[in-house]
C-alpha cells in the first residue's frame, strides 16, 4: 500500500460526513469513483419512497385534492424556504420553479427595470466573458426586449468596466469549465456601488460552499437542484428576490401563478407580494417534491454548509496532491486556483486528448467529464465521496495517462 492510500485510510476514518454517504444509491462505488456530481448529483436512498407516495397516494388517491391537502400549491415557496440557508438566504425569498435558463431571463429583465433600463441612461448589460453558453445566449434576448447592448467581460475586469449605462450584471459564482470561484462579496459591492443590479448564477456553488446572499447584499440570483443539492435529472431551478427588491421587482414572465389572485381568473394582472411574483404557471410536481425529499439530508445534526465545504477543500487538495504525485510531469495542467478562496467544489485539468482520455476513464469506472477542447473535469460531491475514491481516481488517471 502506497504512503498516499494510507494517508486516504486515515482521512476516511477522521471524515466527519463519512456516515452520509449512507444516504445515497451508491452501490456501484465499491468499483466506481463518481466525480460527475457538478452535472448530475447521486439519488438520495429516500427519494424513490417519497416519489412513489406522490403518484400512487397523493395523486393516484387524492388526486386534486393534493393541491391544498398535500400542500403541491405553495410547494414553491416551502422548498424555496429550505435551500435558503443553504445559500445564506432568510425565508420568503426564493421561489422554485421552472429552468435555471428561464430564471435567468426572469432575473435579468428583471433586474434592468429595477435599474431603471435605458428611458434612465442604463442601456447596458454586462455578462461573464466564460459563462456557461445559455446564460449568454439569455442575456441577448434580455437586451433585445428591454433595448439594452450586451459586453462580454472577464469577471475581474466587472469593476474598471462599470458605469453610468450599466444596467446589470450577470455572473457566475464558481466558472462551469475552470472550477475558478470568483469574489462575490467584492464584485456586488462594486456593482452595487456603481447603481447596477447584480445577478449571480449559483448552479456550481449551492450546495457545494457558502454562499452568503443576504450578508453580501446580492440582488437577484438563480440556481439549479440537480448538481450538488442532488435534486434529480431536470430538477427544478430557483429564484432569488432580495426582499428589498420584491415589491418592484417586475417579471417579464408574469404567469398566473404570480398573481396576486390566481384564482379570480382576472384579465387584469396584479402580481402577489414577496417572491411569490417569481412564479409563472403550474409547479411542476412529481420533480419538485422529488427535489424536496432529496433536500432533507441537509436536515441532519452533521451536515452543514460549512462542513462541507471544510471537506470539499480537503478532498480537491488531496486529489491534486495525488495526481501530482502519480501522473507524469507535463502530461496534465491543473486549471483550477490552488488558493481555497478561488475555487470551487471541481479539480479541471487540461490535456491535449482530454476527450479520448476522459472516454478511457470512464471505461475504467472513474466517471468525470469532458469539455471542449482540452479540459477533464471531476466534480467532488463531499457528501457522499471519500478520500480513498479520490486516491483510486488520480491512479487510474495516472494509469490511463500512460
Amino acid at each position: 500500500m502506497s504512503d498516499l492510500e494510507e494517508r486516504a485510510r486515515e482521512l476516511d476514518a477522521a471524515d466527519q460526513l463519512a456516515a452520509v454517504r449512507g444516504d445515497f444509491v451508491l452501490d456501484d462505488l465499491d468499483h466506481a469513483v463518481y466525480l460527475d456530481g457538478n452535472s448530475l448529483g447521486a439519488l438520495p436512498v429516500n427519494v424513490p419512497g417519497a416519489v412513489e407516495d406522490v403518484v400512487r397516494r397523493q395523486w393516484g388517491e387524492l388526486r386534486i385534492r393534493s393541491w391544498s391537502e398535500s400542500g403541491w400549491w405553495t410547494a414553491p415557496e416551502r422548498i424555496g424556504d429550505v435551500i435558503a440557508p443553504l445559500v445564506g438566504a432568510a425565508a420568503g425569498q426564493i421561489v422554485v420553479g421552472d429552468s435555471t435558463s428561464v430564471n435567468v431571463f426572469k432575473a435579468l429583465v428583471g433586474a434592468v427595470r429595477l435599474a431603471g433600463g435605458p428611458a434612465s441612461g442604463r442601456d447596458e448589460i454586462l455578462v461573464d466573458a466564460s459563462t456557461f453558453p445559455t446564460d449568454g445566449y439569455i442575456a441577448g434576448s434580455a437586451a433585445r426586449m428591454t433595448g439594452c447592448t450586451v459586453r462580454a467581460v472577464a469577471p475581474d475586469e466587472v469593476p474598471d468596466a462599470l458605469g453610468p449605462r450599466t444596467a446589470a450584471v450577470l455572473l457566475n459564482h464558481v466558472d462551469y469549465r475552470s472550477g475558478r470561484l470568483h469574489d462575490l462579496p467584492g464584485l456586488t459591492a462594486a456593482i452595487r456601488a456603481a447603481g447596477a443590479v447584480s445577478v449571480w448564477d449559483l448552479c456550481h456553488s449551492a450546495g457545494a460552499l457558502p454562499v452568503g446572499l443576504d450578508a453580501h447584499g446580492v440582488d437577484l440570483a438563480v440556481g439549479c437542484t440537480y448538481k450538488f443539492l442532488n435534486g434529480g435529472p431536470g430538477s427544478p431551478a430557483y429564484l432569488y428576490v432580495a426582499e428589498r427588491h420584491q415589491a418592484a421587482f417586475d417579471s417579464p414572465l408574469p404567469g398566473w401563478n404570480s398573481h396576486a389572485e390566481p384564482f379570480g381568473m382576472r384579465s387584469a394582472y396584479e402580481a402577489a407580494d414577496g417572491a411569490v411574483r417569481g412564479r409563472v404557471g403550474t409547479p411542476d410536481i412529481l420533480s419538485m417534491l422529488a427535489l424536496e425529499a432529496a433536500l432533507k439530508v441537509w436536515s441532519r445534526p452533521d451536515v452543514s454548509v460549512d462542513a462541507v465545504r471544510a471537506k470539499s477543500l480537503a478532498l480537491t487538495d488531496f486529489f491534486v496532491e495525488c495526481v501530482t504525485a502519480y501522473v507524469p510531469e507535463g502530461r496534465v495542467e491543473v486549471v483550477t486556483p490552488a488558493a481555497h478562496g478561488e475555487r470551487g467544489s471541481q479539480v479541471a485539468l487540461r490535456c491535449a486528448d482530454a476527450g479520448e482520455v476522459m472516454e478511457r476513464l470512464i471505461a475504467a469506472g472513474v466517471v468525470g467529464d469532458f469539455r471542449a477542447p482540452d479540459v477533464l473535469r471531476f466534480g467532488f460531491t463531499p457528501l457522499y465521496l471519500g478520500f480513498a475514491d479520490v486516491e483510486r481516481a488520480a491512479r487510474v488517471l495516472a494509469r490511463e495517462l500512460g
